[in-house]
């Protein structure tokens, strides 16, 4: 259970920056099983982190994803500031690894930087060691473009969210996507 986020606890063992399982897995993390079927891995590192970043993938082949279309280059810390998704490849592993902002102690949404989150109430991990991005903000991304497997990782994730996740959700999502149907969930 959990393999590839084992395996990429493993690959990054070297990275010298913080970074989290983010997306779906984390989701699943947060619960302590699997799902549902993911696509692909995500990893969340910090931006100020890419200079450690593009030395350890120095063995990988990268692409960022610049205006939705994926092209190949070399990531370094002068990365353009609206790009904020990096796939590596190396042999059979692939990595979706999303850049994350912060400001002094505090995680900041990029798509509303009025939206943060403390620092130091990031660091949850599963009983196996493995460090992912709080559900919360998690499902706070997943809110823009819902898709079914989002609407699954809410349902399925609902029921372990404690009073203040879900209030910070609900109070994320009064500012970033006020009409969002999870909001009728969160409001009770």
């Amino acid at each position: 259970m959990f393999e590839p986020c084992l395996q990429v606890k493993e690959f990054m063992e070297d990275f010298e920056g913080k970074w989290l399982i983010a997306g779906g897995w984390a989701i699943d993390l947060h619960i302590g099983e699997e799902t549902r079927d993911h696509e692909d891995i995500e990893v969340a590192v910090f931006r100020e982190d890419l200079l450690s970043l593009s030395e350890w993938l120095q063995n990988w082949r990268t692409f960022v994803v610049d205006r939705s279309r994926m092209v190949e280059d070399h990531v370094d810390e002068s990365l353009d500031k609206h790009i904020h998704e990096i796939h590596a490849h190396r042999e059979e592993a692939k990595l979706e690894i999303l850049l994350n902002m912060k400001s002094k102690e505090q995680w900041k949404f990029r798509r509303d930087p009025q939206i943060s989150f403390p620092l130091n109430r990031m660091n949850l991990q599963s009983e196996r060691g493995i460090p992912y991005l709080n559900p919360e903000i998690v499902l706070l991304f997943k809110a823009k473009n819902t898709q079914v497997k989002d609407e699954q990782d809410f349902q399925s994730v609902f029921p372990y969210l404690n009073e203040q996740q879900k209030e910070w959700l609900k109070q994320a999502l009064i500012i970033h996507q006020p009409e969002h149907h999870w909001l009728e969930s969160l409001l009770y």
